[in-house]
């Protein structure tokens, strides 16, 4: 697995855990009854799991653009 794999597989992690963060203080709002800031952060978690699967497609693309550069290799 290339640098650049890990790398946007770090990043999706991390957009994980921003979107549960915010998926939490949804919850806390919608408990006090504050529908208002709830959705707003019920729609930032949507932004960072979007982020997230962002990253993720990328490291797939790189996981693949360098399992494809290996066969090359293997090949010659």
């Amino acid at each position: 697995m290339s640098k650049q794999s890990a790398e946007h597989l770090r990043k999706a992690a991390e957009h994980h855990e921003h979107a549960a963060k915010h998926h939490r203080a949804a919850a806390d709002h919608h408990e006090a009854g504050d529908h208002e800031k709830a959705g707003h952060q019920a729609h930032m978690a949507q932004a960072h799991h979007i982020q997230a699967s962002h990253h993720a497609g990328e490291a797939s693309k790189e996981h693949a653009k360098s399992k494809e550069h290996a066969n090359e290799h293997a090949h010659h």
